[in-house]
């Protein structure tokens, strides 16, 4: 189903796009969940703290493939806006190369420096065999989760948010009985874990390609229109490359992080674990937004129509502030709580570190989830630079905060990281928002801005 986003009330555009990318983010963070659930409950602390330790690794790797995949949905969105439908077969064409190049070169060289990566991060001997083979296992399905973002960008570029969906759901129950099977029936320790994921993903991304290759006419290609454009890729490029970048950016300074709790031990890795897995769960509206503001000034931007950006932007920023006080109070009083899903806790240890790492953080969600809202919306209008300078300031506030306080306030020194890196991205991405709406007004006649 394609949408037009260009015509309509934009709220009710902006909530009923929104939903279905919302529970596919909650079904896809459910089977990660269940990774480490399951894991955590059947094979205990060390288990749980080995995925763990990937959690940074696989943001980064996902944040550059979720990045890139994107732009590259960007420019589509923007030729779909405009009704140009032999631009937006030619982009989707020249999305496929690169997608497969990409494939091949991240698999082959995450896999050939996988164990380094993790002896820079301070992994702990007891646990890094167990998380070399998990991510090593996950690198390998890399083209499978290239694919799936890649038709999942397409289905949204066209406004339909819905398909995407339908397949991660079914890929989300295929992991969850997976994880029990090759955890708990086939013993194959953490690595059964990745293994389910991978196979999960390879089911979700065959069925929702021949889903797109039988549903939509819009993009079945004509002849003579496989040729490859070095102009074409290099304009996907300069979308895909500083979205990518801009995720591997922040990718980094969790990295910085994590380094930090590894030195802690254990228990501190599974604990930071856990909470970070609850704090994802809880603010997953603010990708979800941000992924439909992507969509949704896409597609204005192609067919001109300034003002409905700016209306978007505004609706989203008050659902945004109000879900970022309710989910910060949640998480403040029941997060440590949560925190027993994972992992037998008989001390009370694994608690206490998540209520002190979520009273650091929680009063901060609503610049968090702001970060979303104008990165995405520079993104739609087709500024990937300026997103991922956004990304460097989280970096620099990470790596300035933690090598400044952790050694004297330990783990809640690490945890404030996060608050000062939300609020850090904002710096650039307010203001530029600002300058370059008044800018955009002015270039269009005001029939057309209207």
């Amino acid at each position: 189903m394609q949408n037009d986003m260009t015509k309509g009330s934009p709220l009710r555009l902006i909530v009923f796009f929104t939903i279905p990318v919302l529970l596919g983010n909650i079904f896809q963070n459910v089977y990660n969940l269940m990774d480490s659930i399951i894991v955590g409950r059947f094979l205990g602390v060390n288990a749980l703290a080995a995925v763990g330790a990937t959690g940074t690794l696989t943001f980064l790797v996902f944040g550059w493939v979720t990045g890139m995949t994107g732009g590259f949905g960007i420019l589509l969105a923007q030729s779909f806006g405009a009704g140009d439908e032999k631009r937006l077969r030619h982009y989707t064409v020249m999305s496929l190369y690169l997608c497969v190049a990409m494939a091949v070169l991240m698999t082959a060289g995450l896999l050939l420096v996988n164990r380094g990566i993790l002896k820079l991060m301070n992994t702990p001997d007891t646990i890094l065999d167990d998380t070399a083979g998990y991510i090593g296992i996950i690198y390998a399905g890399l083209p499978v989760t290239i694919a799936y973002n890649m038709l999942s960008s397409v289905s949204r570029s066209l406004g339909d948010s819905r398909t995407p969906l339908i397949f991660l759901i079914i890929s989300s129950v295929l992991n969850i009985i997976l994880d029990i099977v090759l955890i708990t029936v086939i013993p194959l320790g953490v690595r059964g874990a990745a293994y389910a994921t991978v196979i999960a993903q390879v089911v979700s991304a065959v069925a929702c390609f021949f889903y797109v290759k039988k549903k939509y006419e819009i993009l079945k290609i004509r002849k003579g229109e496989w040729g490859f454009s070095w102009a074409s890729a290099g304009r996907l490029l300069m979308m895909g490359l500083p979205m990518g970048l801009q995720f591997s950016i922040t990718a980094i300074g969790t990295m910085m992080v994590q380094a930090a709790v590894n030195l802690l031990g254990a228990t501190y890795i599974a604990a930071f674990s856990a909470g970070g897995k609850i704090c994802n769960i809880v603010t997953l509206l603010f990708p979800s937004l941000g992924v439909t503001l992507a969509t949704y000034v896409g597609q204005n931007m192609g067919a001109g129509k300034i003002k409905r950006i700016r209306q978007g932007v505004r609706i989203t920023q008050v659902i945004t502030i109000i879900a970022g006080i309710v989910c910060g109070l949640a998480v403040f009083i029941w997060g440590g709580t949560a925190s027993r899903l994972f992992v037998a806790d008989p001390t009370g240890e694994i608690k206490a570190i998540c209520d002190e790492y979520f009273h650091a953080t929680a009063w901060c969600y609503p610049f968090l989830g702001s970060i979303f809202i104008y990165r995405n919306t520079l993104q739609g209008m087709g500024d990937g630079l300026v997103p991922m300078l956004g990304g460097v300031f989280e970096l620099a506030a990470r790596g300035i905060m933690v090598t400044v306080l952790a050694a004297p306030l330990g783990f809640l020194g690490i945890s404030l990281c996060d608050p000062g890196a939300w609020i850090s991205a904002l710096i650039p991405l307010v203001p530029v928002y600002i300058m370059r709406m008044k800018k955009i007004t002015k270039t269009y006649s005001s029939a057309e801005v209207e």
